[in-house]
């Protein structure tokens, strides 16, 4: 995350090629964010390293430029930019980019990295903590809040305490649909077969990640496979590739993408992103990214997400804004604080 200052010398340089650090100086001046030479040196320096700008040149000569990667983090204002009606926001539909592919890189900073990975191991330390009897309740735990709020996204009016009675003591909540009911018992399920042996999803493949989906789909009426056909997405104009052939290809780049990807958090936050953004299946796809996220984060002893205090709203528009924008800055904003309540919260 960056400072505000950082953040304006970001957006200067992502609208103005070849900028030089005087540039720089001058612009941060005019809004009266005075910084001196070494500041704004030490500012460059961590941009660079977090790959989000390029450096051309010696000396005087030298000025930056922003990276191919560089908008995917760029900071945007959510509230103004979903003030818009999404036909203004985004006049055509626009489709799926390939090009992302090449982008999807450093999307922790070094900094990050280590401050979650710190984070991690207080949660490695509370979970060992624990007797095997209290660990097994903690993913209970874990379970029922993922199952109601992964649910509560895609729609389903189960409340917290409604869901712990079904999944406790199989009792369905009265006035909810067979659907309903369905949804969050297969959430269930895809967690009982995940954590039987999470060390089998440190590879990902394109037939794990149908295992999963046929898990949570199940009794739904809702095929399974690769889907073959078109399918719209309520509150975008952004249109999902609609060949079997494309989806396939798409699917197998990210797990090759996220097999390459050291971090553990990056790995998942790739996942839930890009399944989402793949839509491979006719539904249930962004279900198939949490449960799937989720996989990868114990496959590697790293905390998984209930995202039990996420606003469903707030999560749908980080998505939207990656469908639309191809920009992650705000999902993975919501991403890191949920994996840090998660901490916080579970396996104490």
């Amino acid at each position: 995350m960056y400072n505000k200052r950082q953040e304006l010398i970001l957006d200067f340089i992502l609208k103005n090629d070849f900028v030089k650090r005087e540039d720089i100086e001058n612009f941060l001046t005019r809004l009266g964010q005075n910084a001196s030479k070494m500041t704004i040196t030490r500012d460059l320096k961590l941009l660079l390293n977090n790959h989000v700008i390029i450096k051309s040149g010696n000396a005087k000569a030298t000025t930056y430029k922003a990276s191919a990667s560089s908008g995917l983090l760029k900071s945007i204002n959510v509230e103004n930019y979903f003030a818009q009606d999404q036909d203004k926001r985004l006049p055509g539909t626009v489709g799926f980019n390939f090009d992302i592919f090449n982008l999807l890189k450093n999307l922790l900073t070094e900094q990050e990295k280590a401050e979650l990975a710190q984070i991690n191991n207080t949660y490695l330390q509370k979970r060992n903590n624990l007797s095997e009897t209290l660990r097994k309740k903690e993913f209970e735990r874990l379970t029922i809040e993922l199952a109601w709020k992964s649910s509560q996204i895609e729609g389903n009016t189960y409340t917290l305490l409604d869901t712990e009675r079904l999944l406790k003591e199989n009792i369905s909540a009265q006035g909810k649909t067979a659907d309903e009911t369905n949804m969050i018992l297969n959430h269930k399920r895809a967690l009982d077969f995940v954590l039987q042996a999470p060390e089998y999803y440190k590879i990902l493949t394109v037939g794990k990640i149908e295992e999963i989906h046929r898990l949570l789909v199940a009794n739904l009426n809702v095929s399974t496979g690769i889907r073959q056909g078109t399918v719209g997405i309520v509150g975008t104009n952004y249109k999902p590739l609609d060949n079997i052939y494309q989806i396939t290809e798409a699917l197998q780049k990210l797990t090759s993408l996220v097999n390459n990807t050291k971090n553990p958090l990056e790995k998942a936050l790739l996942t839930v992103l890009m399944i989402a953004y793949i839509q491979p299946f006719e539904d249930g796809n962004k279900r198939t990214s949490r449960i799937l996220a989720n996989a990868l984060l114990l496959a590697f002893d790293y905390c998984p997400l209930s995202y039990r205090s996420v606003d469903e709203i707030e999560y749908k528009k980080a998505v939207i804004l990656f469908y639309e924008q191809n920009n992650l800055a705000y999902f993975k904003k919501l991403f890191i604080e949920q994996f840090k309540q998660a901490v916080n919260k579970h396996f104490s």
